[in-house]
């Protein structure tokens, strides 16, 4: 009967937490800020409680409610009051400029040279000399502005005038054709089979992975 009951809350724990992660929004993953950090490794301590609690789930499960439900108000209070976000989530600190570190910024923001360093070494600034500013992000990423002399040339600097580029389009997965987005791109079974055929295929269950661009070139990754 235990068993039954840990597989229930089990499970109950697993489509609360889910529940609240998608009402609160993929911005807990993507970009953590320091509230929602500390929100994310609560709700998932409380979610791990629950999924043993026999006695009493319902205790965890509201306090779930209730920090997810603190999560999403002042998610909404941030977007309506543009004013407060430095409050709630913060602000961001200009580490370095135009050749100055500045120290009370470093004291504000809680790291020392030593992570600093670290973090111009991790965005590929081993010089300092090539750092134009550096910002430190309220979610804790270093944001890095290279000098004009520093950064990579870009067309614009070379006078060129290159096509854009554009994201390929997924036609089969794991040996799935995706008739959706064939159909999205004006395409067709028909026009797919001779593009296997072309590159000596026989059907789509021998690819892993097809992707097609906007002049419809077909490239194909087979199953191994």
């Amino acid at each position: 009967m235990d068993i039954l009951k840990v597989i229930l809350t089990s499970f109950f724990s697993a489509v609360t937490l889910f529940i609240i992660a998608k009402i609160i929004g993929h911005r807990q993953v993507s970009q953590l800020d320091f509230f929602d950090y500390i929100t994310g490794i609560t709700i998932g301590s409380i979610a791990a409680e629950l999924a043993t609690e026999l006695e009493a789930p319902w205790k965890p499960a509201i306090a779930m409610v209730i920090y997810g439900a603190i999560c999403f108000t002042l998610n909404l209070i941030t977007g309506k009051f543009p004013k407060t976000r430095k409050y709630i989530n913060g602000s961001p600190a200009i580490l370095m400029n135009n050749g100055k570190i500045y120290r009370k910024n470093m004291k504000k923001a809680k790291i020392d040279l030593s992570e600093f360093l670290m973090m111009c070494r991790e965005q590929g600034y081993f010089d300092l000399n090539d750092i134009q500013t550096a910002i430190f992000e309220n979610n804790g990423k270093l944001t890095v502005l290279p000098t004009s002399t520093s950064r990579p040339a870009t067309p614009e600097d070379m006078k060129l005038n290159p096509k854009q580029d554009y994201i390929n389009t997924e036609i089969i997965m794991d040996g799935r054709i995706l008739d959706e987005n064939l159909k999205r791109m004006g395409l067709d079974l028909t026009w797919l089979n001779k593009q296997l055929k072309a590159q000596g295929y026989r059907n789509a269950k021998e690819i892993f992975l097809g992707l097609c661009d906007k002049d419809n070139q077909v490239t194909l990754f087979a199953l191994q």
